[in-house]
């Protein structure tokens, strides 16, 4: 080892995940219950500690999948936090990430024997360390994410109706919307195909289904524009 890296202090390198979920009403943030001190019984963000032979993305996707069993999904780095009081057993420097998924493509039996939860996140509990400031950052990372960008192909069904979008985005961004304007913003991104069958559930009259196009809402996602829908 070259001898300039010998007396340099050693510090231990953490991945939080912050896990958004909707589940047609209300967006949800997906949190485990310790069952180790420090803080054992509280509730955390889902984490774990870098491998020498990963690199961050890499440890995020790792903790994501031996938590939930979800792979390639919508993760993008939040932030690095470290405060040298952060963690009261070692000195810990902890990379966030936010990731959306579709509540639905879980493996509910892996997350229940993680003892993890979903909360509504307007209902989260208080966490642990400065998880809380993680979890603010990220929700106001992905309101603006949903101001520049289309969201929903990775927390809706296959098949949605409008409404659920709608509901989709005024969870997100935490305020109602208006119906026309919403609907017009969204087919003016032609970004959606409606199909013939209609969801019959939430009316006699039915509200017709819709599909995200991949193609054109990938390319909507790799170029920013404002949505401008309040």
């Amino acid at each position: 080892m070259y001898k300039g890296y010998i007396p340099e202090d050693k510090v231990f390198l953490a991945v939080d995940c912050i896990i958004f979920g909707f589940d047609d009403e209300d967006l949800k943030v997906l949190l485990i219950q310790r069952d180790f001190e420090p803080k054992k019984g509280k509730w955390s963000l889902l984490g774990g500690f870098l491998k020498q032979t990963e690199t961050l993305d890499d440890a995020a996707a790792r903790i994501l999948y031996r938590l939930t069993g979800m792979r390639d999904i919508y993760m993008e780095q939040l932030y690095s936090f470290s405060d040298i009081d952060r963690d009261p057993v070692e000195r810990t420097i902890s990379t966030s990430y936010y990731a959306i998924v579709n509540i639905e493509n879980q493996n509910e039996k892996l997350v229940e024997s993680h003892n993890a939860k979903w909360f509504s996140f307007s209902e989260a509990p208080s966490l642990i360390f400065d998880h809380d400031a993680m979890l603010d950052k990220a929700i106001r990372r992905l309101r603006r994410r949903t101001s520049i960008n289309p969201i929903g192909f990775e927390l809706l069904p296959e098949k949605f109706t409008m409404r659920q979008l709608q509901k989709l985005y005024e969870a997100i961004l935490d305020k109602k919307l208006d119906k026309r304007n919403f609907v017009n913003k969204i087919r003016s991104m032609d970004i959606l195909i409606k199909l013939d069958k209609k969801d019959m559930t939430s009316s006699t009259k039915g509200s017709y289904l819709y599909m995200f196009d991949q193609e054109k809402y990938d390319a909507k996602r790799s170029n920013e524009f404002y949505l401008k829908l309040y």
